[in-house]
């Protein structure tokens, strides 16, 4: 068949056969995702045990909780951000710190403190180095912004994140940090490391096929928010790691690179309440004030909630 026979056979299956109210929006998406699959299928020559072992896929990676990861993996995600880069440039917005992938391991919940707060269970303080990481969250023109929620988490020194983890207490190394009255949030944790996609998983197998590795490099993730401003989702990636610029959810960008310092001073590690050397992280963050009939930062999408 031509695209025009497609199109026409389409609409006929889905929009003809209609009896009931419609969603416009939805239907408008069905017909054209359902005509470009059509598309492929004559463009490819799919087989119909090509097709089905597609869609027994796509079952196994939902029934494994795989599908954010792979929307992550094949780049879907990162996607998404460069259209919504593009998208505040045509509305006139500039400046702040730059977006990246929120990926698939939030959980809505975490506890909540003013300024500080200690994000690790003290679980694994004698196997990976103490962190802190601390800022200051400003608006473009350099005026702080008191109250501003910053929600981090990470993983731990396997790779792996709480509650979806069961081995970890609840909320480990999560915490939504209130700044200060000077703008400032300072978080007290363990160094995270990168991790690697299930080797057995769905999304690797999909990465296999592709000769593509699963890897991220060592990163932090946030959500910060305050009243007024543009929602931020971002991470930085830790400078060193061998999958930096090689990351497969192609989250790194320029501007969210970290460099963690090693501290070895010994009145400062007084100061910090600690008995060895830490690693330290600046990571300041600059919110957009919000525009009206600006695109939506806010993204509705289901999340973990403990």
């Amino acid at each position: 068949m031509n695209r025009q026979q497609i199109d026409a056979l389409v609409k006929e299956m889905n929009v003809d056969t209609a009896t009931g109210p419609v969603d416009a929006r939805v239907q408008q998406i069905v017909v054209r995702l359902v005509g470009d699959l059509f598309q492929a299928i004559e463009d490819l020559d799919i087989s119909q045990t090509e097709l089905w072992k597609g869609l027994e896929y796509f079952t196994d990676a939902g029934q494994a909780n795989e599908l954010g990861l792979l929307a992550a993996g094949l780049g879907l995600e990162h996607y998404l951000d460069l259209r919504a880069d593009e998208a505040d440039a045509k509305a006139g917005i500039t400046g702040g710190t730059p977006r990246t992938i929120e990926g698939p391991l939030y959980v809505a919940g975490a506890p909540e403190s003013t300024g500080f707060a200690r994000m690790d269970d003290g679980s694994e303080t004698d196997k990976i180095p103490t962190l802190f990481i601390e800022g200051t969250v400003t608006d473009t023109d350099g005026n702080i912004i008191e109250g501003a929620k910053v929600e981090v988490w990470h993983a731990n020194s396997l790779g792996n994140y709480s509650f979806f983890d069961k081995s970890q207490s609840d909320f480990n190394l999560r915490r939504s940090i209130l700044t200060d009255a000077d703008g400032k949030y300072v978080a007290q944790t363990t160094m995270p490391v990168g991790y690697g996609c299930p080797p057995d998983g769905t999304t690797q197998a999909v990465l296999n096929k592709l000769g593509r590795h699963g890897n991220r490099p060592s990163h932090v993730h946030y959500f910060v928010s305050a009243p007024g401003y543009r929602k931020l989702t971002t991470q930085f990636n830790i400078e060193g790691d061998q999958y930096l610029w090689d990351d497969f959810a192609f989250a790194t960008r320029d501007g969210l690179v970290a460099t963690a310092v090693d501290v070895t001073d010994e009145a400062e590690i007084a100061r910090r309440g600690l008995n060895q050397p830490f690693k330290h992280i600046t990571f300041n963050i600059e919110l957009v004030k919000e525009q009206q009939g600006a695109p939506s930062t806010e993204v509705d999408r289901r999340r973990a909630s403990a």
